[in-house]
């Protein structure tokens, strides 16, 4: 560009911004992001930014904004981390509590590797102390400003994922190697993942956004009605991001606690919680039916599992804890409509919800057989829907726990 100082453009920018290297070494800085770090670029170029700011105890930001740039190298695209907590040393020597939005973008050489890192750091400590500070105020109780400001950062979150799957899609359209007619259906998949998680999201959101708006234009409206109701938004759009969690750490391979788990107990277990009068639920459980894996995730396929037998029951449910073949076996029956052929492998999907499902339970995520069919996959095992004459019946197979013959010498 003749006549444009590029170096100059650069160090002018009102965002605070960094160039570093592969390996997190700073390369340049502009002065907006000397200012907002507190640091001169004397101090930080060729040190690397995890070390230069190592972050306190309270909080992993350098571990967590390390794997980002990670993922910007390894994957060649723009990672955008949502609000993070990353507290900084002040030059008292004081770690203060700070709070950033953080995005990481990657520059690439002639042979089409990443050689840099462009690094965005915008502060949002002031917003966080804004939102603690109404929070903790005795009139917040009844001012919407608290849900608000919650609801702008989930906004802001949705529409920094939502272009992260468009980039995904843009990134399939190039894929030579892929064959025509399976990349329009992979497309089409994460089209129909953008399409729905704004779906599901937008619902509570607008909800929110009504309550508040009339709290505002009615001043004699009851507070505590509107925030009621405003906690119920909260609470769904707080299950969808759960799940949505959830399965990013499932298909991420995210480790969990893996130890022997006693299957009966805990279907045992999930049985006792349930309080419903109907429908009827007929157990039949094989004792010491133990597998290796994260009680948590399990107990959540169980609970999981029973929830959705619930909803499609007319009146009887039956659960079955077995072995078979070295593995166990869990079976969970309903006398409802049943799942028809061609939906058996859809009703696994993300956000796939049958009309009749919609109906037992319009607040339903469609993410639950989705996170129970991962979590069955991670313990080396399935989850399918087997045929049944009346109802459905889904069938769950893990693999049992080898069984360590005793030493005679050693019993235990």
């Amino acid at each position: 560009m003749d006549g444009v100082d590029v170096a100059a453009v650069f160090d002018a920018l009102p965002i605070p911004t960094a160039v570093l290297g592969p390996d997190g070494v700073f390369q340049l800085v502009n002065r907006a992001y000397e200012e907002v770090c507190g640091r001169s670029r004397t101090l930080l170029i060729g040190a690397k930014i995890y070390e230069r700011f190592p972050g306190g105890p309270a909080d992993q930001g350098a571990r967590v904004l390390r794997a980002s740039l990670e993922r910007v190298v390894a994957e060649g695209r723009i990672d955008v981390m949502p609000l993070l907590r990353y507290d900084v040393e002040s030059p008292r020597g004081v770690v203060e509590e700070r709070y950033w939005s953080l995005m990481n973008a990657p520059v690439f050489g002639p042979d089409g590797t990443v050689t840099h890192i462009i690094h965005r750091g915008e502060e949002a400590t002031a917003f966080v102390d804004q939102v603690r500070g109404v929070a903790a105020t005795p009139t917040s109780r009844s001012s919407p400003f608290g849900l608000e400001a919650r609801m702008q950062v989930i906004e802001a979150d949705l529409y920094a994922r939502t272009a992260e799957l468009q980039a995904d899609n843009l990134r399939l359209h190039s894929a030579r190697e892929r064959d025509t007619i399976e990349l329009r259906l992979e497309m089409e998949r994460h089209r129909n993942a953008v399409a729905d998680t704004s779906h599901d999201l937008r619902g509570p959101i607008t909800g929110l956004q009504l309550r508040l708006q009339a709290a505002l234009e009615d001043p004699q409206a009851d507070p505590h009605d509107i925030l009621r109701a405003a906690l119920l938004d909260a609470e769904r759009l707080g299950d969808i991001v759960a799940d949505l969690l959830e399965l990013a750490r499932l298909n991420a391979g995210a480790p969990a606690t893996s130890e022997p788990v006693d299957l009966t107990e805990t279907v045992r277990a999930s049985l006792e919680r349930r309080t419903r009068p109907e429908p009827k639920i007929d157990a039949r459980l094989a004792e010491g039916v133990v597998v290796t894996g994260s009680p948590v995730r399990l107990m959540r396929v169980v609970d999981n599992l029973l929830s959705n037998a619930e909803r499609h029951a007319r009146s009887r449910i039956e659960v079955l804890v077995t072995t078979e073949d070295g593995h166990a076996v869990l079976e969970v029956c309903d006398d409802g409509p049943g799942i028809p052929e061609e939906d058996r492998e859809a009703v696994f999907d993300r956000f796939f919800r049958r009309a009749d499902a919609r109906r037992a339970d319009p607040s339903g995520t469609g993410l639950g057989l989705a996170i129970c069919r991962e979590i069955a996959h991670n313990h080396g095992g399935t989850l399918r829907v087997a045929d049944c004459d009346g109802g459905a019946r889904l069938v769950l197979r893990i693999p049992l726990t080898p069984t360590t013959p005793l030493d005679p010498e050693h019993p235990l």
